[in-house]
């Protein structure tokens, strides 16, 4: 006897939709401000700021229409509706932050090589702005930073920017001291290696969901010893899990039970266990006997 039952539960991630308008609008104010001010100052740590915070609204603004997208239902041609998007949104928005590591790092070197006059006051007031902005920015998605990779990046984004801000002041404060022209673009250097170790993390974790690797908070060895011990089960193959979304799971497997199918209730609990233990909410099963005069075709390793 062959069945599939599959199991989903809708686990829509908590609503940051005022949390991602409050920050672009926020961001977006700042980034113009500090931008005119580093221009008017000739401060390129300035303007490296600027542009960071400007690459953050970008992110804040994918991500959020990339939420709104998700939340679309099903239809006949996307039948698990348009999830996938919060992964292919993490991916542009790292992509977006590479684009912009490479401009400022560029300019940064040149103004390291011959060091322009900046002022440093202005530097410094406009700088610690951008400590209260991006800090209260990056409040606003503390809560949910562990359950949405777009979440985390945004977090993550706007609470080193804080700490960059922090920095451009107190290179501020350094050339406003010491008259060492070179500590502006030094710290736009600072800012950029941040930004790379940034990005490069964010596009590695959204790739990887992107092709379908097992999501990090998930240990597939759990969860096939949990599968492989249920009453009635003499063997598992064909077990997949992936992404359906930066928030969401799905898990596909073939559980072998020569004593027959155990029921729905059956089902129904290791359902529950997967997702209450591992976090899996899309479950989808095939009982099968192990017949040997009907093998599973899908039942070696090595086949997908």
């Amino acid at each position: 006897m062959d069945h599939t039952h599959d199991h989903h539960h809708d686990h829509a991630p908590r609503s940051f939709g005022r949390a991602f308008a409050l920050g672009i609008i926020l961001n977006t104010v700042f980034v113009a401000l500090e931008a005119g001010a580093g221009w008017y100052a000739g401060s390129m740590a300035l303007l490296a700021d600027a542009g960071h915070n400007l690459s953050d609204v970008l992110v804040l603004a994918l991500a959020w229409g990339a939420a709104l997208l998700a939340a679309r239902r099903p239809s006949a041609h996307f039948t698990y509706g348009l999830r996938s998007t919060t992964i292919f949104a993490a991916v542009a928005n790292a992509a977006l932050l590479l684009v912009a590591v490479g401009a400022i790092g560029w300019e940064a070197i040149g103004r390291l090589i011959a060091p322009v006059a900046v002022k440093s006051e202005i530097v410094i007031g406009v700088a610690l702005a951008g400590v209260f902005v991006n800090g209260a920015t990056a409040l606003l998605f503390m809560a949910g930073r562990r359950g949405d990779l777009n979440v985390r990046g945004a977090f993550l984004h706007m609470a080193t920017d804080a700490l960059f801000s922090l920095g451009v002041a107190l290179a501020g404060a350094g050339m406003l001291l010491t008259g060492w022209l070179w500590l502006d673009p030094a710290i736009s250097l600072v800012v950029v290696a941040g930004m790379t170790y940034g990005a490069w993390d964010l596009l590695r974790d959204a790739l990887r969901l992107a092709l379908h690797a097992v999501p990090p908070t998930v240990d597939p060895e759990s969860v096939r010893r949990y599968l492989a011990g249920c009453p009635g089960v003499a063997e598992i193959h064909d077990l997949h899990i992936w992404a359906m979304s930066t928030t969401e799971t799905a898990l596909s497997a073939h559980l072998v039970m020569p004593g027959g199918h155990p029921g729905d209730a059956f089902i129904a609990g290791v359902a529950h266990e997967l997702e209450h233990r591992f976090g899996i909410g899309h479950a989808t099963l095939q009982i099968e006997l192990g017949a040997p005069e009907h093998p599973c075709a899908l039942a070696p390793e090595h086949v997908v």
